[in-house]
């Protein structure tokens, strides 16, 4: 592996690095009912309508359909579509630390991307929600290709797509099977596993 600074281009997972995420909360700013959080939260959050969202497969309208059924309840069922409404306003919070990290990268000279599975909402409101938008030099999200981590096709389409050199990269994300999937493709990386980002700035040589 090279030096991190001979790196030209950082490229970033989104959530758990950039940002953190708890399915939860938008589903507590309608009910403190346990139960009903946890219903929701595995029949929604952890669904296979949620994997294919950011795969890009379905729409919105689609897995809120699919899913309602399945729920205990009709105020299960409300709370639900509440909470899938607005859960880009409630589930996602950027890690403290993380948006001077970015500036810092930045003023290094080293360009900074974003690789994440993600549904096709994140291209329309990533710029509200995450650590310093303005300067990223490229940002891709799953769904809007149809390809999603770990596949090689990600990788390959991501390169493709801004024109990059894997060897030239070097990614951060919290999955080791993502990490392993971009070396495989080229691309050294780095699994950030305890969410601090005091441990991400020694790793970039803050």
């Amino acid at each position: 592996m090279k030096h991190i600074t001979e790196y030209k281009n950082i490229v970033f997972d989104m959530g758990c690095v950039l940002m953190d995420y708890d399915p939860d909360r938008s589903i507590r700013k309608y009910t403190s009912d346990p139960d009903i959080i946890r219903e929701i939260r595995n029949t929604l959050f952890l669904s296979m309508e949620w994997l294919k969202l950011d795969c890009g497969l379905i729409s919105e309208e689609t897995a809120i359909e699919r899913v309602l059924p399945r729920l205990s309840s009709d105020e299960a069922r409300e709370i639900a579509e509440k909470a899938f409404s607005h859960w880009d306003e409630y589930n996602m919070w950027i890690k403290d630390g993380a948006e001077e990290m970015i500036h810092k990268v930045h003023d290094r000279g080293q360009k900074i991307y974003i690789l994440s599975n993600a549904s096709a909402r994140l291209p329309k409101i990533y710029r509200r929600v995450m650590p310093a938008a303005e300067l990223y030099d490229g940002v891709f999200f799953s769904a809007e290709y149809q390809c999603i981590k770990p596949q090689d096709l990600i990788y390959q389409t991501f390169f493709k797509t801004f024109h990059l050199h894997p060897e030239d990269c070097f990614f951060i994300d919290d999955t080791p099977e993502n990490i392993e999937a971009s070396r495989r493709n080229g691309m050294e990386g780095y699994v950030f596993s305890d969410g601090r980002i005091a441990t991400l700035k020694h790793v970039l040589e803050f």
